[in-house]
């Protein structure tokens, strides 16, 4: 199994470095697209400093998970190990920092700006709409002002036919208020009523303005001129929204409803006999009491209206690809996932590389740790084996040499005498 696994490796090697060129290169021509989105300037200069910045990036991808995939496997200490997947990770960072970000731009720019365009046409649809509503209130006080208007002209009519409020008929004091009173609502009504077109005339203007911003975001093609030619709706458009607040006829009811009580001027009875004038003088304060009452109630609705907050346009900020990816990060995961696969793919292939070895390393040595020596360490027991078999000769060559120098002295040395008869040969006294 070990010689397969080594062989393996062998025979992926040129394959492992042909993909990891194959990943660097592709990250290196995204980042080049996503860069030329940032660069602004001389066309050349925009150029060179795009392919610069993408061949660096290119090149410091291909090293960096290079150097990982030759040392990060071979390496056994835990503490090393650490140190090279701490290295491992702040690098992942730093290409991500670098190109990532650079390569979901290239691959959903034009997407995110027109997610971002999409984003604020719908916020424009909101303004108009509530600022056409605001118009619309004031139109609600139409019918109000028309019906007492009409009310007041009745009863003039009924006073001047009948008498039915003074109980003489004839086009008296009465009458003459309450004409005066009918003919300053139908001027205010008039106003509003004259505003309401004014109002349709802009809603209708608004509405043609989206419709040419809804056609730019659904269209075909360069997503630059497209988000000009927006740009330039939503300004149109934001006038036509402040051209709908100013059309209020709110503070010109609330104003007029004000002068209605404030400037009426009472007549004084002009009846023929006493008991007509205080007949009239009755009816006179009934109909001040009538004018000053619908006086209060136009003018707090239109404080209602005017109590309503303001509509400020949105304001249209056109971005670039990248920003528009990282403001809308979260509407193109797929596309963040596929951007940062590219740059960190190689990290899956130097994992596998650390496994394989680990097996390799465990085949080889099953015994375990105990019995791993480095070459350092048989290094020091070969010179120590070689010391020790020099010193053993030595010792061999300093015996020999005694005995060869003992063995000439004992052949030179004479026999000793015979003891004379009847004695015991006594041993030789060193």
């Amino acid at each position: 199994m070990t010689r397969a696994l080594r062989q393996g490796i062998e025979s992926l090697e040129l394959t492992t470095k042909s993909t990891l060129a194959v990943l660097a290169l592709a990250s290196g021509v995204y980042t080049y697209l996503g860069v030329r989105e940032l660069l602004d300037g001389d066309p050349t200069l925009t150029f060179f400093g795009a392919i610069i910045y993408s061949s660096a990036v290119s090149v410091g991808i291909y090293a960096f998970w290079t150097f990982l995939m030759r040392f990060l496997p071979l390496v056994r200490d835990r503490g090393a190990r650490r140190g090279l997947v701490g290295a491992m990770l702040l690098g992942a960072v730093m290409i991500m920092a670098m190109s990532s970000w650079l390569n979901a731009a290239a691959l959903a720019g034009s997407a995110a700006l027109e997610q971002h365009l999409a984003n604020k046409l719908e916020d424009y649809v909101q303004d108009l709409d509530a600022a056409h509503n605001n118009a619309l209130a004031s139109q609600s006080l139409l019918p109000d002002i028309q019906l007492a208007a009409d009310r007041f002209a009745r009863l003039a009519e009924d006073e001047r036919a009948s008498g039915a409020l003074t109980g003489t008929s004839g086009s008296g004091t009465v009458v003459q208020l309450l004409q005066q009173t009918s003919r300053d609502l139908r001027t205010l009504g008039d106003e509003v009523a004259a505003s309401r077109e004014r109002v349709k005339a802009l809603f209708e203007e608004g509405g043609e303005h989206l419709a040419r911003m809804r056609s730019l975001v659904s269209a075909r093609g360069p997503i630059a001129p497209r988000a000009d030619s927006f740009a330039e709706e939503a300004v149109g458009l934001a006038g036509v929204i402040a051209s709908l607040q100013q059309t209020s006829v709110a503070p010109a009811v609330k104003r007029a409803a004000e002068d209605l009580s404030g400037s009426f001027i009472a007549p004084i009875a002009d009846g023929l006999t006493p008991d007509l004038r205080d007949r009239q003088t009755e009816v006179v304060g009934n109909v001040t009491g009538a004018v000053e009452a619908q006086s209060k109630a136009l003018a707090a609705a239109a404080d209602e209206i005017l109590g309503r907050a303001a509509i400020v346009p949105e304001r249209f900020v056109p971005l670039s690809a990248p920003e528009a990816v990282l403001r809308y990060a979260r509407d193109f995961l797929p596309s963040w996932a596929g951007a940062i696969s590219i740059d960190l793919l190689p990290a899956v292939l130097v994992l596998i590389l650390v496994v394989v070895h680990g097996a390799i390393r465990r085949e080889e040595q099953p015994e375990g740790t105990e019995t791993v020596m480095t070459a350092a360490d048989m290094m020091a027991a070969l010179r120590l084996y070689e010391r020790m078999r020099r010193e053993d000769i030595a010792i061999n060559r300093l015996g020999a040499d005694q005995l060869g120098a003992e063995a000439p002295a004992a052949a030179q040395t004479p026999p000793p005498p015979a003891p004379p008869p009847g004695e015991v040969a006594r041993p030789p006294v060193e």
